[in-house]
Protein backbone atom coordinates (compact mmCIF):
# COMPACT_ATOMS: atom_id res chain seq x y z
CA UNK A 1 0.00 0.00 0.00
CA UNK A 2 1.15 3.51 -1.11
CA UNK A 3 2.79 5.74 1.73
CA UNK A 4 1.07 8.95 1.20
CA UNK A 5 3.19 12.12 0.48
CA UNK A 6 3.75 13.93 3.43
CA UNK A 7 5.59 16.73 1.84
CA UNK A 8 2.98 18.37 -0.50
CA UNK A 9 1.16 19.41 2.93
CA UNK A 10 5.06 19.63 4.59
CA UNK A 11 5.28 22.38 2.89
CA UNK A 12 2.35 24.45 3.67
CA UNK A 13 2.54 23.04 7.48
CA UNK A 14 6.44 23.62 7.71
CA UNK A 15 5.41 27.18 7.58
CA UNK A 16 4.42 26.22 10.61
CA UNK A 17 7.58 25.66 13.50
CA UNK A 18 9.14 22.94 11.97
CA UNK A 19 10.44 19.81 14.23
CA UNK A 20 12.36 23.18 15.75
CA UNK A 21 10.77 26.27 14.13
CA UNK A 22 11.36 29.67 15.49
CA UNK A 23 8.08 29.90 17.02
CA UNK A 24 7.38 26.01 16.79
CA UNK A 25 10.72 24.35 16.18
CA UNK A 26 12.32 24.80 12.96
CA UNK A 27 15.62 27.07 13.80
CA UNK A 28 17.00 28.33 11.15
CA UNK A 29 14.07 30.88 8.89
CA UNK A 30 11.17 29.06 7.54
CA UNK A 31 10.97 25.32 8.40
CA UNK A 32 14.86 24.35 7.84
CA UNK A 33 16.88 23.63 10.98
CA UNK A 34 20.21 25.21 11.59
CA UNK A 35 21.11 22.41 14.66
CA UNK A 36 23.31 20.29 13.55
CA UNK A 37 26.57 20.52 15.95
CA UNK A 38 27.26 21.30 19.59
CA UNK A 39 30.40 23.15 18.57
CA UNK A 40 28.93 25.10 15.95
CA UNK A 41 25.70 26.28 18.29
CA UNK A 42 28.46 27.92 21.17
CA UNK A 43 29.50 29.59 18.60
CA UNK A 44 26.33 30.94 17.05
CA UNK A 45 27.42 28.71 13.83
CA UNK A 46 30.02 31.58 13.41
CA UNK A 47 32.66 30.25 10.83
CA UNK A 48 31.08 26.87 10.40
CA UNK A 49 31.51 27.34 6.53
CA UNK A 50 35.79 27.64 7.60
CA UNK A 51 35.46 24.44 9.67
CA UNK A 52 35.36 25.90 13.23
CA UNK A 53 32.83 23.41 13.88
CA UNK A 54 34.99 20.45 13.20
CA UNK A 55 33.79 17.71 11.60
CA UNK A 56 30.38 18.74 12.20
CA UNK A 57 31.51 21.61 9.23
CA UNK A 58 31.08 19.47 6.39
CA UNK A 59 27.19 19.96 6.89
CA UNK A 60 27.60 23.66 5.63
CA UNK A 61 31.37 23.02 3.43
CA UNK A 62 31.94 19.53 2.55
CA UNK A 63 35.99 20.58 2.41
CA UNK A 64 36.24 21.53 5.79
CA UNK A 65 36.64 17.93 5.90
CA UNK A 66 40.33 17.67 5.17
CA UNK A 67 40.72 19.99 8.29
CA UNK A 68 40.36 16.54 10.14
CA UNK A 69 43.00 14.27 10.56
CA UNK A 70 42.25 10.51 10.87
CA UNK A 71 39.00 8.50 11.12
CA UNK A 72 36.87 9.97 13.54
CA UNK A 73 33.49 10.01 14.41
CA UNK A 74 30.87 12.65 15.46
CA UNK A 75 27.70 12.99 17.05
CA UNK A 76 25.02 15.38 18.75
CA UNK A 77 21.73 15.65 19.27
CA UNK A 78 19.87 19.00 20.06
CA UNK A 79 16.73 19.40 22.71
CA UNK A 80 14.80 21.94 21.15
CA UNK A 81 12.21 23.93 23.44
CA UNK A 82 9.77 26.66 21.69
CA UNK A 83 7.54 28.61 23.60
CA UNK A 84 5.03 30.29 20.71
CA UNK A 85 1.19 31.31 22.18
CA UNK A 86 -0.96 33.43 19.62
CA UNK A 87 -3.37 35.47 21.04
CA UNK A 88 -6.63 36.92 18.92
CA UNK A 89 -7.07 40.61 19.08
CA UNK A 90 -8.80 43.59 17.44
CA UNK A 91 -9.66 43.17 13.35
CA UNK A 92 -10.72 39.22 14.24
CA UNK A 93 -13.84 38.10 13.00
CA UNK A 94 -16.22 37.87 16.07
CA UNK A 95 -16.21 34.45 16.25
CA UNK A 96 -12.69 34.33 17.32
CA UNK A 97 -12.78 36.85 19.99
CA UNK A 98 -10.90 35.54 23.13
CA UNK A 99 -9.68 32.60 21.85
CA UNK A 100 -5.81 31.38 22.54
CA UNK A 101 -3.68 29.08 20.77
CA UNK A 102 -2.10 28.07 23.78
CA UNK A 103 1.46 27.04 23.08
CA UNK A 104 1.93 26.25 19.60
CA UNK A 105 5.70 24.54 19.59
CA UNK A 106 6.44 21.16 20.32
CA UNK A 107 9.37 19.67 21.70
CA UNK A 108 12.06 18.03 19.80
CA UNK A 109 15.11 16.05 19.51
CA UNK A 110 17.14 16.63 16.75
CA UNK A 111 19.68 14.16 15.98
CA UNK A 112 22.94 14.67 14.08
CA UNK A 113 26.39 12.55 12.97
CA UNK A 114 29.44 12.23 10.92
CA UNK A 115 32.27 10.24 10.03
CA UNK A 116 35.27 10.58 8.21
CA UNK A 117 38.10 8.72 6.70
CA UNK A 118 41.73 10.49 5.64
CA UNK A 119 42.48 8.05 3.01
CA UNK A 120 46.32 10.03 2.23
CA UNK A 121 47.85 13.14 2.33
CA UNK A 122 45.29 14.56 -0.31
CA UNK A 123 41.84 12.36 -0.25
CA UNK A 124 39.41 12.10 2.82
CA UNK A 125 35.42 10.62 2.24
CA UNK A 126 32.58 11.08 4.74
CA UNK A 127 28.89 10.82 5.64
CA UNK A 128 26.73 13.07 7.26
CA UNK A 129 23.75 11.97 8.61
CA UNK A 130 20.83 14.91 9.15
CA UNK A 131 17.75 16.35 9.62
CA UNK A 132 17.44 19.91 7.75
CA UNK A 133 14.22 20.37 7.85
CA UNK A 134 11.80 19.67 10.24
CA UNK A 135 7.89 21.29 11.79
CA UNK A 136 5.52 20.47 14.03
CA UNK A 137 2.95 23.00 15.52
CA UNK A 138 -0.74 22.23 16.87
CA UNK A 139 -3.11 24.51 18.83
CA UNK A 140 -4.70 23.31 21.75
CA UNK A 141 -8.85 21.91 21.13
CA UNK A 142 -9.64 25.55 23.32
CA UNK A 143 -8.59 27.56 19.95
CA UNK A 144 -12.06 26.12 18.25
CA UNK A 145 -12.87 27.17 15.15
CA UNK A 146 -9.54 28.86 14.93
CA UNK A 147 -7.87 25.68 13.57
CA UNK A 148 -9.85 26.07 10.68
CA UNK A 149 -6.24 28.24 9.61
CA UNK A 150 -4.19 25.15 11.32
CA UNK A 151 -4.92 22.14 13.32
CA UNK A 152 -1.92 19.91 12.42
CA UNK A 153 1.58 20.65 10.96
CA UNK A 154 4.36 18.65 10.97
CA UNK A 155 7.54 18.11 8.79
CA UNK A 156 10.13 15.43 9.28
CA UNK A 157 13.29 14.45 6.74
CA UNK A 158 15.82 12.26 7.21
CA UNK A 159 19.06 13.01 5.00
CA UNK A 160 22.61 11.03 3.91
CA UNK A 161 25.32 12.62 2.35
CA UNK A 162 28.73 11.01 1.27
CA UNK A 163 31.00 13.16 0.62
CA UNK A 164 34.66 13.14 -1.30
CA UNK A 165 37.03 15.79 -0.03
CA UNK A 166 40.45 16.69 -1.61
CA UNK A 167 43.32 19.03 -0.42
CA UNK A 168 45.47 20.77 -3.63
CA UNK A 169 47.57 22.00 -1.96
CA UNK A 170 48.49 23.61 1.55
CA UNK A 171 46.46 26.21 0.90
CA UNK A 172 42.94 25.58 -1.49
CA UNK A 173 40.48 21.68 -0.77
CA UNK A 174 37.75 21.40 -2.41
CA UNK A 175 34.94 18.94 -1.98
CA UNK A 176 31.90 17.56 -3.28
CA UNK A 177 28.74 15.17 -1.70
CA UNK A 178 25.79 13.74 -2.49
CA UNK A 179 22.03 14.92 -0.73
CA UNK A 180 19.87 11.74 -0.44
CA UNK A 181 16.69 13.21 1.35
CA UNK A 182 13.19 11.37 2.39
CA UNK A 183 10.72 13.85 3.58
CA UNK A 184 7.52 13.70 5.10
CA UNK A 185 4.81 16.04 6.17
CA UNK A 186 1.07 16.23 7.11
CA UNK A 187 -0.97 19.25 6.71
CA UNK A 188 -4.35 19.32 8.27
CA UNK A 189 -7.17 21.97 9.60
CA UNK A 190 -9.87 21.87 10.78
CA UNK A 191 -13.24 21.88 9.64
CA UNK A 192 -15.77 23.93 12.11
CA UNK A 193 -19.62 22.93 10.99
CA UNK A 194 -21.46 25.18 13.26
CA UNK A 195 -19.57 27.93 11.52
CA UNK A 196 -21.63 27.65 8.34
CA UNK A 197 -24.70 26.41 9.58
CA UNK A 198 -24.39 22.88 9.93
CA UNK A 199 -24.58 20.12 13.23
CA UNK A 200 -21.26 20.45 15.42
CA UNK A 201 -21.17 16.24 14.92
CA UNK A 202 -19.65 16.79 11.34
CA UNK A 203 -17.25 19.01 12.55
CA UNK A 204 -13.63 17.15 11.73
CA UNK A 205 -9.96 17.60 10.72
CA UNK A 206 -9.14 17.27 7.48
CA UNK A 207 -5.96 17.60 5.43
CA UNK A 208 -3.17 15.74 3.44
CA UNK A 209 -0.25 13.54 4.27
CA UNK A 210 2.50 12.26 2.27
CA UNK A 211 6.46 11.16 2.05
CA UNK A 212 8.92 11.10 -0.98
CA UNK A 213 12.20 10.86 -1.78
CA UNK A 214 14.88 13.68 -3.46
CA UNK A 215 18.06 14.43 -4.38
CA UNK A 216 20.35 17.16 -4.36
CA UNK A 217 24.62 17.79 -3.93
CA UNK A 218 26.45 20.07 -2.09
CA UNK A 219 29.98 21.82 -2.91
CA UNK A 220 32.43 23.37 -1.12
CA UNK A 221 36.11 25.22 -0.94
CA UNK A 222 38.64 26.23 1.94
CA UNK A 223 41.67 28.98 1.34
CA UNK A 224 44.20 29.27 3.90
CA UNK A 225 45.77 32.21 2.90
CA UNK A 226 48.44 32.63 5.64
CA UNK A 227 48.74 30.61 8.69
CA UNK A 228 46.03 30.77 10.93
CA UNK A 229 43.58 32.15 8.48
CA UNK A 230 40.72 30.09 7.16
CA UNK A 231 38.31 30.73 5.13
CA UNK A 232 35.71 28.65 3.11
CA UNK A 233 32.47 28.56 1.68
CA UNK A 234 29.58 25.76 1.13
CA UNK A 235 27.00 25.41 -1.32
CA UNK A 236 23.97 23.11 -0.54
CA UNK A 237 21.86 22.61 -3.57
CA UNK A 238 18.24 22.38 -3.78
CA UNK A 239 16.36 19.50 -3.65
CA UNK A 240 12.99 18.88 -5.69
CA UNK A 241 10.84 16.63 -3.67
CA UNK A 242 7.88 15.08 -6.31
CA UNK A 243 5.71 14.95 -3.63
CA UNK A 244 2.33 12.62 -3.80
CA UNK A 245 0.41 12.28 -0.94
CA UNK A 246 -3.42 11.45 -0.13
CA UNK A 247 -6.14 14.15 0.58
CA UNK A 248 -8.63 12.19 3.29
CA UNK A 249 -11.44 13.25 5.73
CA UNK A 250 -14.31 16.16 5.39
CA UNK A 251 -17.72 15.37 4.92
CA UNK A 252 -19.31 19.31 4.46
CA UNK A 253 -17.39 21.92 3.08
CA UNK A 254 -17.32 25.21 0.91
CA UNK A 255 -14.44 25.21 -1.37
CA UNK A 256 -11.49 27.09 -0.24
CA UNK A 257 -11.21 30.56 -0.20
CA UNK A 258 -14.87 31.09 -1.66
CA UNK A 259 -17.48 32.71 0.64
CA UNK A 260 -20.51 31.15 1.61
CA UNK A 261 -22.84 33.11 -0.09
CA UNK A 262 -21.89 32.17 -3.08
CA UNK A 263 -20.92 29.40 -3.18
CA UNK A 264 -23.66 26.11 -1.89
CA UNK A 265 -22.42 23.12 0.52
CA UNK A 266 -21.51 20.34 -1.16
CA UNK A 267 -20.26 17.08 -0.44
CA UNK A 268 -16.75 17.51 0.35
CA UNK A 269 -13.90 15.89 -1.70
CA UNK A 270 -13.42 11.82 -0.92
CA UNK A 271 -10.07 10.40 -0.57
CA UNK A 272 -8.07 11.26 -3.06
CA UNK A 273 -4.88 11.15 -4.32
CA UNK A 274 -2.91 14.19 -4.77
CA UNK A 275 0.89 15.61 -5.90
CA UNK A 276 2.60 18.89 -5.80
CA UNK A 277 6.60 19.47 -6.70
CA UNK A 278 7.94 21.29 -3.81
CA UNK A 279 11.27 23.00 -4.54
CA UNK A 280 13.13 22.94 -1.12
CA UNK A 281 15.97 25.94 -1.14
CA UNK A 282 19.76 26.11 -1.76
CA UNK A 283 21.93 27.82 0.90
CA UNK A 284 25.49 29.40 0.16
CA UNK A 285 27.48 29.36 3.52
CA UNK A 286 30.62 32.09 3.76
CA UNK A 287 32.88 31.65 6.61
CA UNK A 288 36.49 32.45 7.92
CA UNK A 289 38.20 31.98 11.53
CA UNK A 290 41.49 33.93 12.67
CA UNK A 291 43.52 32.15 15.30
CA UNK A 292 45.26 35.08 17.53
CA UNK A 293 47.52 32.76 19.53
CA UNK A 294 47.02 29.46 20.69
CA UNK A 295 44.46 29.67 23.31
CA UNK A 296 42.31 31.94 21.16
CA UNK A 297 40.27 32.56 17.81
CA UNK A 298 37.38 34.36 16.33
CA UNK A 299 35.17 33.29 13.98
CA UNK A 300 32.28 34.93 11.49
CA UNK A 301 29.86 33.65 9.01
CA UNK A 302 26.86 34.51 6.53
CA UNK A 303 24.41 32.23 5.39
CA UNK A 304 22.18 33.05 2.81
CA UNK A 305 18.99 30.72 1.73
CA UNK A 306 16.82 31.15 -1.56
CA UNK A 307 13.15 30.80 0.15
CA UNK A 308 11.73 32.92 -2.44
CA UNK A 309 12.03 29.47 -5.19
CA UNK A 310 9.55 28.09 -3.02
CA UNK A 311 6.76 29.75 -4.57
CA UNK A 312 2.86 28.59 -4.22
CA UNK A 313 3.70 25.31 -4.93
CA UNK A 314 0.41 23.55 -6.73
CA UNK A 315 -1.63 20.99 -5.64
CA UNK A 316 -3.10 18.83 -8.13
CA UNK A 317 -4.83 15.54 -8.60
CA UNK A 318 -2.65 13.03 -9.20
CA UNK A 319 -5.30 11.11 -11.42
CA UNK A 320 -5.48 13.87 -14.09
CA UNK A 321 -2.92 16.88 -13.16
CA UNK A 322 -6.18 18.85 -12.65
CA UNK A 323 -5.55 21.37 -9.51
CA UNK A 324 -7.14 19.94 -6.50
CA UNK A 325 -9.95 22.00 -5.01
CA UNK A 326 -9.69 21.83 -1.79
CA UNK A 327 -6.24 22.77 -1.29
CA UNK A 328 -5.28 24.32 -5.29
CA UNK A 329 -1.62 25.52 -3.88
CA UNK A 330 0.22 25.39 -0.47
CA UNK A 331 0.09 29.14 0.69
CA UNK A 332 3.37 29.90 0.91
CA UNK A 333 5.24 32.76 -0.80
CA UNK A 334 8.71 33.58 1.20
CA UNK A 335 11.21 35.55 0.48
CA UNK A 336 14.79 35.00 0.52
CA UNK A 337 16.07 34.75 3.86
CA UNK A 338 20.11 35.25 5.63
CA UNK A 339 21.63 34.47 8.63
CA UNK A 340 25.13 36.56 10.28
CA UNK A 341 26.79 35.44 13.15
CA UNK A 342 30.13 36.37 15.41
CA UNK A 343 31.74 33.65 17.76
CA UNK A 344 35.33 32.83 19.90
CA UNK A 345 36.83 30.22 21.46
CA UNK A 346 39.10 30.09 24.23
CA UNK A 347 41.23 27.16 25.60
CA UNK A 348 41.36 27.24 29.46
CA UNK A 349 43.72 24.32 29.38
CA UNK A 350 44.14 21.26 27.23
CA UNK A 351 41.00 19.99 28.90
CA UNK A 352 38.88 22.35 28.63
CA UNK A 353 37.64 24.97 26.26
CA UNK A 354 34.74 27.27 26.11
CA UNK A 355 32.84 29.30 23.05
CA UNK A 356 30.37 31.95 23.21
CA UNK A 357 28.23 33.71 19.66
CA UNK A 358 26.06 35.95 18.95
CA UNK A 359 23.89 35.81 15.63
CA UNK A 360 21.02 37.81 13.64
CA UNK A 361 18.77 36.24 11.47
CA UNK A 362 16.52 37.72 8.83
CA UNK A 363 13.20 35.14 8.02
CA UNK A 364 11.82 34.55 5.00
CA UNK A 365 8.23 35.08 6.15
CA UNK A 366 6.70 38.43 6.18
CA UNK A 367 3.62 39.56 7.34
CA UNK A 368 1.85 39.08 4.63
CA UNK A 369 2.69 35.53 4.01
CA UNK A 370 3.21 34.81 8.31
CA UNK A 371 0.40 32.04 9.67
CA UNK A 372 -0.46 30.03 12.20
CA UNK A 373 1.68 26.89 10.77
CA UNK A 374 4.85 28.86 11.21
CA UNK A 375 4.73 32.28 13.01
CA UNK A 376 8.09 32.98 12.11
CA UNK A 377 10.24 35.76 12.28
CA UNK A 378 13.66 37.35 12.49
CA UNK A 379 15.62 37.09 15.61
CA UNK A 380 18.80 37.16 17.64
CA UNK A 381 20.65 34.52 18.80
CA UNK A 382 22.55 34.20 21.72
CA UNK A 383 25.04 31.46 22.67
CA UNK A 384 27.59 29.70 25.08
CA UNK A 385 29.17 26.09 24.85
CA UNK A 386 32.31 24.27 26.47
CA UNK A 387 34.27 21.18 25.09
CA UNK A 388 36.34 18.51 27.84
CA UNK A 389 38.62 16.36 26.34
CA UNK A 390 38.47 13.28 28.45
CA UNK A 391 41.70 11.87 26.60
CA UNK A 392 43.42 12.33 23.29
CA UNK A 393 40.33 9.91 21.37
CA UNK A 394 37.43 11.33 23.54
CA UNK A 395 35.85 14.71 23.64
CA UNK A 396 32.54 15.75 25.38
CA UNK A 397 30.84 19.26 23.56
CA UNK A 398 27.33 21.10 25.50
CA UNK A 399 25.89 23.77 24.03
CA UNK A 400 23.04 26.24 24.99
CA UNK A 401 21.18 28.77 23.00
CA UNK A 402 18.50 31.50 23.67
CA UNK A 403 16.60 32.39 20.36
CA UNK A 404 14.87 36.19 21.44
CA UNK A 405 12.04 36.97 18.08
CA UNK A 406 10.90 40.35 17.18
CA UNK A 407 7.67 41.34 18.05
CA UNK A 408 5.53 39.22 16.05
CA UNK A 409 1.76 39.82 14.14
CA UNK A 410 -0.41 37.25 12.38
CA UNK A 411 -2.73 38.62 10.06
CA UNK A 412 -5.24 36.27 8.26
CA UNK A 413 -6.73 38.71 6.07
CA UNK A 414 -7.56 39.51 2.46
CA UNK A 415 -4.30 39.74 0.86
CA UNK A 416 -2.48 36.99 2.87
CA UNK A 417 -2.26 33.60 0.91
CA UNK A 418 -4.13 31.41 3.54
CA UNK A 419 -7.05 33.79 4.30
CA UNK A 420 -10.28 31.98 3.77
CA UNK A 421 -13.35 33.67 3.48
CA UNK A 422 -15.11 30.87 5.39
CA UNK A 423 -13.89 31.99 8.38
CA UNK A 424 -13.09 35.51 8.20
CA UNK A 425 -10.18 37.78 9.58
CA UNK A 426 -7.80 36.30 12.14
CA UNK A 427 -6.08 39.31 13.62
CA UNK A 428 -3.39 38.93 16.83
CA UNK A 429 0.14 38.40 18.25
CA UNK A 430 2.27 36.12 19.16
CA UNK A 431 4.23 35.08 22.20
CA UNK A 432 7.73 33.17 21.60
CA UNK A 433 10.80 32.46 22.59
CA UNK A 434 13.52 29.06 22.08
CA UNK A 435 15.72 27.44 23.94
CA UNK A 436 17.94 24.82 22.56
CA UNK A 437 20.48 22.35 24.55
CA UNK A 438 22.97 20.65 21.99
CA UNK A 439 24.76 17.81 23.59
CA UNK A 440 27.58 15.75 21.57
CA UNK A 441 30.67 13.64 21.34
CA UNK A 442 34.01 13.34 19.17
CA UNK A 443 35.58 10.25 19.14
CA UNK A 444 39.00 9.55 17.08
CA UNK A 445 39.33 6.19 15.96
CA UNK A 446 42.92 6.17 15.10
CA UNK A 447 46.44 7.00 16.87
CA UNK A 448 46.83 10.44 16.04
CA UNK A 449 50.56 9.95 16.85
CA UNK A 450 50.59 7.39 13.64
CA UNK A 451 47.88 9.85 11.55
CA UNK A 452 48.71 11.16 8.19
CA UNK A 453 50.30 14.71 8.91
CA UNK A 454 47.23 17.50 7.28
CA UNK A 455 48.27 20.23 8.91
CA UNK A 456 49.76 22.69 6.75
CA UNK A 457 53.42 24.06 7.06
CA UNK A 458 54.18 27.99 6.06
Amino acid sequence: MRQPTLRIILAGAVSAAAITALSGAAQAGGFALREQSAVGLGMAFAGVGAGSAGLGSMFWNPATLTKVPGIQFESAISGIFPYAKFNAGPGSAARFNGLSTGDLGQDAALPASYSSIQLNDKLWVGLGINTPYGLTTKPSADFGVGRGYGFSTSVLSFELTPTVAYKINDMISVAAGLRVMHFQTTYKSFFDAPTVGLPASQSQAFGIEGDSIGYGFTLGATITPIAGTEIGIGYRSAVEQELKGTFTGLTFAFPFNVAPATAPLRAAFPTSLVKSNVVLPETITVGIKQTVNDKFSVSAGFEWTNWSRVGYPRVVQEANGSLYPGTPFLPLGYKDGWYASIGGEYKIDPTWTVRAGLAYEKSPIGTETRSLRLPDNDRIWTTLGASYNFNHKLTFDIAYAHIFPANTNIAMVPGNPGYSTTYGPLVGTVDAHVDIITVGMRFRWDDPKKTIPVIAKF
